[in-house]
């Protein structure tokens, strides 16, 4: 197996950790990777690791504000995640952004870096953003399409099981719940080549009855009120809920 020594994660709220842990102490599935790898080089330097996501980022402003400071930091892993953020947009052109990520993903690679990149998750399930389905299919599949040209690894989201379970997602219906984040963890050791730490990683839970429609109904109008309501507000003025924010770990620091 390859031994990293220097882990670089670049995104938005899911690799930021959002709902993995109070804010001022997230975790995240990138979190829980860097540490994975670490427990598998007990013989080897301690891995380093620094996580530069913040929520509400687009795929552009990743690129353009996080990926300059992840090249000064010298690493020889970087994981690159965004576009979800873009793709909730009206007008947003997968082409565009799979464009985007694959020039960003070229520099990576053209510097001897190893890349971990990410397809969205299947949005199915969901009432809302099911309707932008068509638009996360064809980022996803140029998402393979530019990792294979390039040997990148490739998070594999939209395949993942587990995920079509909303009890692998917070109350928001967008962020992972601890369990999911630890999950896509297990996802990106396979993504990486290496054996899951369990080999159950990927099984869907045991299904629960639907509940009542009506208490569906109730639990829609609270989610509306509660977090799409609040979205909304924000993109109207302009506002993301990244703004002001510093990355949780901006130097790269041991994991051990």
């Amino acid at each position: 197996m390859t031994a990293w020594t220097r882990m670089v994660s670049l995104g938005d709220s899911f690799t930021e950790g959002l709902h993995d842990g109070d804010d001022d102490a997230l975790v995240g599935w990138a979190d829980r990777l860097a540490v994975h790898l670490d427990r598998r080089q007990p013989d080897g330097p301690p891995l380093e690791y620094a996580n530069l996501a913040i929520r509400g980022r687009l795929l552009g402003q990743i690129i353009e504000e996080q990926l300059p400071r992840a090249l000064d930091l010298e690493p020889d892993l970087v994981t690159l995640c965004g576009g979800g953020n873009d793709l909730l947009r009206p007008g947003a052109d997968p082409d565009a952004l799979a464009a985007l990520l694959e020039a960003a993903v070229v520099d990576l690679r053209g510097r001897g870096i190893d890349v971990l990149v990410q397809t969205l998750v299947d949005p199915k399930d969901s009432p809302v953003i099911r309707l932008q389905r068509p638009r996360y299919g064809v980022f996803n599949t140029s998402v393979w399409s530019l990792a294979q040209r390039h040997g990148a690894h490739v998070l594999d989201l939209w395949g993942m099981r587990s995920l079509r379970d909303w009890r692998m997602w917070s109350s928001d219906r967008i962020h992972l719940t601890p369990e999911g984040h630890a999950r896509v963890a297990q996802g990106a050791l396979v993504a990486l080549h290496l054996d899951p730490d369990t080999p159950d990683w990927d099984d869907p839970l045991a299904p629960l009855p639907h509940p009542p429609r009506v208490e569906w109904l109730r639990a829609n109008a609270r989610w509306a009120r509660e977090h799409g309501l609040p979205w909304v507000r924000r993109r109207l003025r302009g506002e993301s809920s990244g703004d002001g924010r510093l990355p949780k770990r901006p130097l790269p620091l041991p994991v051990r």
